[in-house]
């Protein structure tokens, strides 16, 4: 056996062994399943139904075939926490049936296998499956190496392709976990695997307790009691604008949860203070909270037995957030409050089980005690701001005996007694905490870096004076001496016009370099409403001007720099009021033209969180600066002064996790915050926030670091020789041979992330020619050594892929990396041997082992059932491209031969009298042909069924029941022809259909 069994597949069938699992050997595989194509166990599944609900052998043998149908992930996940019945012997009514106790732990069959052969059009062999009363309820898959920040390894590949293999596999699976003996990360159903992670605290056990990381992350996993907890509250189903996304939690929400519910059980304590910093879940980890607390599966006690759960927020954003969280997630009921007396009279209702959603502020006033209060469990969101203005107090005077559970974003100030005292306990500060280098240390936020802008547009408001001389100087007399009288203020300097148009001219130019590049966005946060307008205004005169001097007529100018910038702030009745001065007239027209209502301003963050669409820029002042979650934003251009925790929300809006290309956020800041940011994070303990906004300088340095690191891996090659291929490939052969490859491909990225994040900061220039050098060798190096495509530069930023492009073909190296498919003709000049030396041969070779592993595994997605027989002779290809005993023209006739083959099956319905996509359709139909059904036949019912999709109107794959009006029909055909599994087939040919009809 090879390494991949020594040093990941065995220990983690011991870990789990020792953990109680039963060792589920090969040979028994045959006599658990009902065939090779099926996944169940049927004798131990039979056996719990028989167990766990007091069956005969028959109504236990009954439910298991309803069981082998079930082809929904959502679906099996109800069941799984026991929700399904169905009619048995002796009953008038469904019984509802349980596959798992979650109570008795010892009542369950925990099971582990290894290399299970699933028999499908492409059958497969996971390494490890996880049972539970034999059912497949996690996959492992063992490869080596892999890691958190490296998600292009073979393992996340795998998963992917026993996911659209194998589906049957996955109906039942709740998660995977991806291992190479050391490092453990887990992730959903179908999750991409930028989402896997690692479990990083194995709390309530310490570190110390585990010997190594792989025994660490098994135990937080799969220990079968954290399994059970973890399936039956940890795991939802999220609606949203792509449909649902299956999510599960972290270790910090697990912990904080179980903290909630530990605390409610014990009834020691009836409060506790969370601190999950902003980014990393925190509305989740309520959701999580409000699911164990309502169903509470693994836990018996009386203080559970029927609670209310009350979920409140100080803001109306914030209670929408909350609120369609919580109904996206599919809680029980939850009620979303709309007004004061419903408020009341649901709290006072007397009846149990409620989930409410409100706003704090329907409490004010309220000093009637609701009766029975002691069974309402209230969860607080940003609880620090809902202890101002009496709220706090209302709210208990209205419900004294509740449980009290305050969640925040932001670390509670040092001087906030009232947090602590009403949601604290005595010397424990937070119940749980997850501060912000904790989730920066995890991937679950990006870092904040900070930058200062010019000194002397920064303002000191002790300087006032001096300030007002100069700034207002060329003033009329009159106006002059107007505001004199009145007493210039700082927001009047903060406003000064000339100080608003070379802010606005730096901040166009600042992220046309900086975020633009990568699609990213940005807030500018002005210090009123008067100065949104102030900067929209100058925002659209600058970005005009830029368009026009590009050769944009000026009336489209001005109308696509309209587009970029949209303003959010709330209303005032002072906006539409007369006035004599034409400045505030001008003014108040601005707001009243640029006011979005409630459904625009919707509307403008739904399209301000999406590439490519207009706004780029939202100007704010109050608004979006807490609970405005867009992943999009990387940059803040800040010019109000904010303190303390309205200064630590404002920022989190750039720290949200996008794609691979934000790799921080950054806080342009105009009115000096940085200058005095010990100040403004004094109130706050200093571990709490020491990493709340890093200086750039940080970065400059990791960069030099990161950069002396990768050289010093290069010790010993000779470069700047003038033939950089040869230098590239005498890197390659001392890499393979010291067997550094991944060490010094991971290093190497890090550099470029480092270098790309600054760019185009002037201290990248020093490091400039190395990282192209670096840069274009591992998109050379990943072909020469892995046979792959160069993932990680598809990854890299536009401005460094722009570099790259211009470096390959100053080198000449552009040729040997750029990759073609068979359709391009210059595809088959790599075949041509004569004359060649041995050198472009091989490198031809290795191209075309890319070439076609690209070309297979795209076709492969197109349709597994047509081209599921090329997989394996390109894994067979692959194999030899590294084996010694062949010549380089022995491979590339290898290769030769494959890529013949490949074309001709993409050509093959040209001997027909089909169209492309009637025979790819009669390739799924193959795959469950049934005996009695001639060739004739199914090239008729491919052609009816091509039919079907080519002749549905434009963007009917967004339309749900026109979708399922099309499935039917396909279903109704397959049956008259005689066809079994019809909504298995009828799934197939959608899938088919939406990658060749949907338009």
């Amino acid at each position: 056996m090879g390494s991949e069994w020594q040093l990941a597949e065995k220990p983690t069938i011991q870990a789990l062994k020792g953990m109680g699992y039963t060792i589920v050997t090969k040979a028994e595989h045959e006599a658990l399943r009902d065939g090779d194509n099926q996944v169940l166990f049927r004798p131990h599944l039979v056996d719990a139904i028989k167990r766990l609900n007091g069956l005969s052998d028959e109504d236990a043998q009954a439910a298991y075939v309803e069981l082998v149908g079930k082809t929904d992930n959502e679906e099996w996940l109800h069941i799984l926490r026991g929700n399904y019945s169905r009619k048995v012997q002796g009953q008038a009514e469904h019984k509802t049936i349980r596959v798992i106790d979650f109570l008795h732990l010892e009542k369950n069959h925990f099971a582990v296998t290894n290399q299970l052969y699933v028999k499908a059009e492409k059958s497969r062999i996971p390494d490890i499956v996880v049972y539970i009363n034999g059912i497949p309820v996690v996959v492992i898959e063992a490869k080596s190496p892999i890691n958190a920040k490296d998600k292009t390894g073979e393992a996340f590949e795998q998963i992917k392709q026993y996911e659209r293999d194998i589906p049957r596999l996955f109906f039942a699976n709740c998660f995977n976990i991806l291992t190479d003996g050391t490092n453990c990360l887990y992730g959903t159903t179908g999750s991409p695997s930028r989402f896997y992670g690692s479990w990083g605290d194995p709390w309530p056990r310490p570190e110390g307790d585990f010997t190594n990381k792989l025994d660490k992350g098994l135990w937080c996993l799969l220990s079968p009691a954290r399994l059970l907890d973890l399936i039956a509250h940890f795991i939802v189903f999220e609606k949203a604008d792509v449909g649902k996304i299956k999510k599960m939690c972290r270790y910090q929400q697990f912990r904080a949860v179980n903290k909630i519910v530990e605390r409610v059980v014990e009834n020691t304590h009836r409060k506790g203070l969370v601190w999950h910093t902003q980014g990393s879940g925190k509305s989740l980890t309520m959701v999580f909270a409000a699911l164990k607390l309502k169903t509470h599966l693994t836990e018996a006690s009386p203080e559970l037995a029927n609670p209310n759960l009350m979920v409140l927020t100080d803001r109306i954003d914030l209670d929408d957030q909350i609120s369609g969280t919580f109904q996206a997630c599919g809680l029980p009921n939850p009620v979303r409050v709309e007004k004061v007396d419903e408020l009341h009279k649901l709290i006072g209702s007397g009846i149990d089980g409620i989930t409410a959603l409100s706003t704090i502020f329907k409490f004010q006033g309220s000093k009637k005690p609701v009766a029975h209060s002691q069974n309402w469990i209230v969860m607080v969101d940003e609880c620090h701001r809902t202890q101002e203005k009496d709220l706090g107090a209302y709210l208990r005077a209205t419900l004294p005996d509740a449980r009290f559970f305050g969640f925040t974003g932001t670390p509670i100030k040092k001087s906030d007694k009232n947090t602590y005292k009403n949601f604290g306990i005595v010397g424990e500060g937070y119940l749980d905490k997850y501060g912000i280098d904790d989730a920066v240390a995890d991937g679950a936020t990006v870092p904040i870096y900070y930058t200062g802008r010019k000194t002397d547009w920064h303002i000191d408001e002790a300087k006032i004076d001096i300030l007002f001389d100069q700034w207002f100087a060329d003033l009329p007399d009159d106006k002059l001496e107007e505001l004199k009288k009145r007493g210039v203020s700082f927001a009047d300097l903060v406003k000064h016009p000339k100080r608003v148009d070379l802010i606005a001219y730096d901040i166009w130019t600042h992220f046309r370099e900086h975020a633009a590049p990568d699609g990213f966005k940005a807030q500018i946060v002005a210090i009123d409403r008067e100065a949104v307008i102030l900067y929209k205004r100058a925002l659209d005169r600058v970005i005009a001007e830029d368009l026009i001097s590009q050769g944009l007529s000026p009336e489209d100018a001005q109308k696509q720099a309209t587009l970029k910038s949209a303003c959010v702030y709330s209303k005032s009745q002072e906006d539409n009021k007369p006035s004599e001065d034409a400045h505030i007239v001008k003014l108040r027209e601005g707001l009243e033209t640029y006011f979005l209502d409630r459904d625009a301003e919707t509307a403008v963050k739904q399209a301000f969180g999406k590439k490519g669409q207009n706004p780029d820029f939202l100007i704010v002042c109050d608004k979006l600066l807490t609970g405005f979650d867009a992943p999009i934003e990387s940059v803040m251009y800040l010019d109000k002064p904010l303190k303390e925790h309205t200064l630590l929300q404002a920022i989190a809006r750039t720290n949200r996790v996008a794609d691979a290309n934000k790799e921080y956020g950054l806080i342009v800041d105009y009115i000096g915050v940085s200058q005095n940011l010990d100040n403004a994070l004094s109130s706050y303990r200093a571990d709490d926030v020491q990493n709340a906004m890093q200086d750039l300088d940080n970065l400059r340095s990791q960069l030099h670091a990161a950069h002396a690191t990768v050289l010093k891996m290069m010790k010993g090659l000779k470069r700047n020789t003038g033939d950089i291929k040869a230098e590239y490939d005498a890197f390659v052969e001392m890499l393979k041979a010291e067997d550094q490859w991944l060490t010094y491909r991971a290093c190497a990225r890090e550099f470029i992330s480092l270098y790309a994040a600054l760019s185009p900061d002037k201290s990248v220039l020093d490091y400039t020619k190395d990282l192209k050098w670096i840069a274009s060798f591992l998109q050379y190096a990943t072909q020469a050594i892995d046979k792959k495509e160069a993932l990680d530069h598809r990854e890299y930023s536009q401005k460094i892929r722009q570099m790259l492009e211009e470096h390959l073909d100053a080198t000449g190296l552009s040729v040997t990396v750029k990759l073609r498919g068979i359709t391009d003709p210059d595809f088959w000049q790599d075949f041509e041997m004569e004359d060649k030396p041995e050198s472009d041969i091989k490198t031809a070779a290795i191209r075309k082992g890319t070439e076609l592993r690209k070309t297979v595994y795209e076709k492969l997605d197109d349709n597994p059932h047509q081209y599921g027989k090329f997989s394996q002779r390109l894994k067979e290809l692959l194999e030899k491209m590294d084996d010694a005993q062949f010549s380089w023209a022995d491979k590339l006739r290898m290769a030769e031969d494959l890529a013949r083959d490949l074309e001709a099956e993409s050509k093959a319905h040209e001997d027909t009298a089909m169209s492309q996509a009637a025979y790819g359709i009669m390739k799924v139909l193959e795959s469950y042909q049934p005996d009695d059904i001639s060739a004739g036949d199914l090239v008729e019912l491919a052609v009816f069924m091509e039919g079907i999709y080519a002749q549905t109107p434009p963007h009917w794959h967004e339309k749900t029941e026109l979708r399922k009006t099309l499935r039917q029909q396909v279903r109704q055909k397959l049956h008259a022809m005689g066809f079994g599994s019809l909504k298995l087939v009828s799934e197939e040919v959608e899938e088919f259909a939406l990658k060749a009809f949907a338009k």
